[in-house]
């Protein structure tokens, strides 16, 4: 009687009801098992980490100071400029969305209905009117339906309403200098917070000693300029971001909708220690602010009012 042959996966002896094929069987649902079992830890590795990035990018659309880890989208809107440029980047969000899924559709139906195996003899045509026209027509369209709340949003910007307040900004190798022409004229620096120093509540790299503090409810012009290289005032959450070039004023603003604290950065590269150029705005009450604003002025003292309020007021007719 010849000797069963086995595999080399599994048992190499025969099980005791004499059976020999039962044992290469076995070892092989055991290594699809074991193949099961991997494609199912990886799956569930994938579902924990979406979940997770998902909370996380839910989690930081919940706060609006700042940004955070694992963040999804934009820093939610905190003035209406900002409301403004988030509903046009929704709106942009679909329709690339419907337009890489079309284009997708076409790339696949082309593959399936014109491959060599399935089309052995390629049609010749060469020209198709109306899909001409479409092809031309439609990105009209879409352009169009782009166009009309883009000018809409680039007019809201440049248009300033009737100020409440204005603020002289200057940038310089790196740090920020604030000044306030229609609160006595007192102005003072903004440094980051090194790290060893960080108190509660404070957040690093974006955190400052002296932050920029303007009342809730209230137009804030910016008026932008430098002293040394180009840099770049930008608050996410207000859709504020205007340059601050040596020589010259631009001007910006915004309207805080909610009190808190805010923050920015530099957003040019400006040097060595561009990184470390931030930007901190708190947002106050009327009442709180016009507190704050008595006591800057014991603390900081007043500048040449005169000048500095002449220097605002120019902006009006040199950058436009």
């Amino acid at each position: 009687m010849r000797e069963p042959k086995y595999e080399n996966v599994g048992s190499t002896e025969p099980d005791k009801a004499g059976v020999g094929d039962v044992g290469p069987m076995i070892a092989q649902k055991k290594v699809w098992m074991m193949n099961t079992g991997r494609s199912q830890t990886w799956l569930s590795a994938f579902v924990v980490a979406l979940v997770v990035t998902l909370g996380f990018g839910l989690a930081g659309q919940a706060l609006a100071a700042q940004p955070t880890p694992w963040q999804m989208g934009m820093q939610p809107a905190a003035s209406p400029v900002a409301e403004q440029i988030n509903s046009l980047h929704n709106l942009l969000l679909w329709i690339i969305t419907a337009i890489t899924l079309f284009v997708l559709a076409l790339l696949i139906y082309v593959m399936v209905r014109f491959n060599a195996r399935a089309n052995p003899v390629p049609s010749k045509v060469t020209h198709n009117a109306l899909l001409e026209v479409a092809w031309t027509v439609i990105p009209i369209l879409i352009l169009v339906v782009i166009a009309i709340p883009s000018f809409k949003l680039l007019y809201f910007e440049a248009e300033i309403p009737p100020v409440d307040l204005t603020v002289k900004v200057t940038g310089h190798q790196w740090y920020w200098s604030y000044e306030y022409p229609d609160n006595g004229g007192f102005a003072f620096d903004s440094y980051m917070v090194k790290a060893e120093d960080l108190k509660e509540g404070q957040v690093k790299l974006l955190s400052t000693d002296n932050p920029l503090v303007v009342p809730v409810g209230k137009v804030v012009r910016i008026v932008t300029t430098a002293t040394d290289v180009i840099h770049a005032f930008y608050i996410p959450s207000f859709g504020v971001n205007v340059n601050a070039t040596p020589g010259r004023l631009n001007e910006v603003w915004f309207k805080a909708t909610a009190p808190g604290t805010y923050f920015g950065q530099c957003a040019k590269i400006c040097g060595f220690d561009h990184a470390y150029m931030p930007i901190e705005i708190k947002v106050l009450s009327a009442e709180e602010f016009d507190a704050w604003s008595q006591g800057a002025k014991k603390q900081f003292g007043a500048n040449d009012t005169k000048s500095s309020t002449h220097l605002a007021a120019l902006t009006t007719d040199t950058t436009r």
